[in-house]
């Protein structure tokens, strides 16, 4: 993803979408191409006529989306695809998609407001990591957190316990199991907890 990167679709043409994603290097200047996708914010002043002649040359040259945040009277935003009919999305509507370039879908507010900004955030690089979510990081540990104090307590964790808490995803029944793995007379007692 990139920041006002600029991109060179043609040798007498540079553009700089607000946003841009796409194969971006790690090197100084303009970019040669365009961006798969690119996202421009337009509020007051916005110069319409640069706009709808940005948006025609970046999908003539080959961007397959273009999203223009529209930061004026009902947020929105215009989704354009070459080809296509350009349609409104609005917040709570729908989530915006560019498949083959995003992995999720992308909710309307997350492009103007902070907090679902930093939300949508959170989920892809949890999705790095390799974790659905947040409570997914929290099973994880709550699930290592029964074995050691089980394991500390001198009290053997077989496969069948370990299996079984392999399949439980809610944080809260593993939170409640923690404390019962510290009192409970055997690693059987958790698993009967567990299969009640």
């Amino acid at each position: 993803m990139g920041f006002d990167t600029g991109y060179s679709p043609a040798p007498d043409t540079l553009r700089a979408p607000d946003l841009s994603v796409g194969d971006i290097p790690d090197q100084p200047g303009w970019v040669e191409g365009v961006p798969a996708l690119a996202v421009e914010y337009a509020d007051t002043g916005q110069d319409e006529k640069d706009l709808a002649i940005k948006i025609q040359e970046l999908l003539a040259a080959g961007t397959r989306y273009v999203w223009v945040v529209r930061l004026t009277g009902l947020r929105r935003v215009e989704v354009h695809e070459a080809g296509q009919k350009m349609r409104i999305v609005h917040a709570g509507d729908e989530q915006l998609r560019a498949p083959g370039v995003l992995a999720n879908p992308v909710p309307v507010e997350a492009l103007y407001d902070r907090k679902a900004a930093q939300e949508v955030v959170l989920r892809n690089l949890l999705q790095r990591q390799g974790y659905a979510s947040l409570g997914a990081v929290q099973a994880e540990a709550l699930r290592d957190a029964i074995v050691t104090v089980l394991t500390a307590r001198g009290l053997s964790v077989g496969a069948d316990l370990q299996a079984t808490l392999e399949g439980v995803g809610d944080p809260e029944i593993l939170r409640s199991l923690v404390g019962r793995a510290a009192t409970a007379s055997s690693a059987d007692e958790v698993l009967a907890a567990l299969r009640g």
